[in-house]
């Protein structure tokens, strides 16, 4: 057991984990999102399995600090738990409890993974995944901050042609849709912010993903021109 455990803090002190945490998100948003949304996977609950994965991977990833590690073990067992059991005690308590700890704990894996890109060595591709990985994270927690106001005030957001989704995976898979095309300030104008707060965050989101790009180039072109200096 403690040679498995030795193995895997290996693997996850390196780089390789921001490429496995690249890949675990890009199969939750644009493989399983829209198969949940059809109702392909619902009843075998991948997404929720897949999610778990990722607050795993994350634990692994942090797993170099033992404050932000334990940190981070509390936010991922409070999440898993309070994931699996809304999936068969529904209710607006669990969900909006679900929510928030979803915005925290990958609010901390963002800046962990962040943290993790911009250390000192060479810019290699494994770190080039991990800055993507932060931009998607950045997607996924405004759409949980979204789903956060809309618990509220249902009518925060107004969907053309569309009903107001009934179920919880169709309303957080139309939210990641609209937050995603908000970060890339692509804005095809079938869902609308209504609620002052949900625009609000819509502005700040388009903001971001306008910011961010450019600083992140910046700073990673420095870093590797600081590198080759030295070498």
């Amino acid at each position: 057991m403690r040679k498995v455990t030795h193995i895997f803090s290996r693997f996850w002190s390196t780089d390789r984990s921001l490429t496995v945490l690249l890949g675990l998100l890009f199969i939750n948003i644009f493989v399983l999102n829209p198969l949940s949304e059809l109702g392909v996977l619902r009843a075998f609950f991948l997404r929720d399995l897949l999610f778990s994965l990722i607050l795993i991977s994350g634990v692994m990833a942090v797993a170099k600090s033992r404050f932000i590690t334990l940190l981070s073990v509390v936010f991922a067992i409070a999440t898993f738990l309070v994931r699996w059991v809304k999936n068969f005690v529904p209710g607006t308590g669990l969900m909006t409890l679900d929510t928030f700890l979803s915005i925290v704990f990958l609010g901390l894996l963002a800046v962990v993974v962040l943290l993790q890109v911009f250390r000192e060595g060479p810019i290699t591709m494994q770190r080039i995944s991990g800055a993507v990985v932060v931009y998607l994270l950045l997607g996924l927690i405004w759409a949980f901050a979204y789903k956060l106001v809309a618990l509220y005030q249902p009518e925060s957001f107004k969907f053309v042609d569309f009903p107001v989704p009934e179920r919880d995976y169709d309303f957080t898979a139309r939210l990641e849709y609209f937050s995603y095309i908000t970060l890339t300030t692509v804005g095809y104008g079938d869902i609308t912010a209504v609620h002052p707060v949900a625009r609000t965050l819509a502005m700040l989101e388009a903001l971001i993903g306008q910011l961010f790009p450019v600083l992140l180039i910046a700073r990673l072109v420095s870093m590797e021109l600081y590198y080759r200096r030295l070498r």
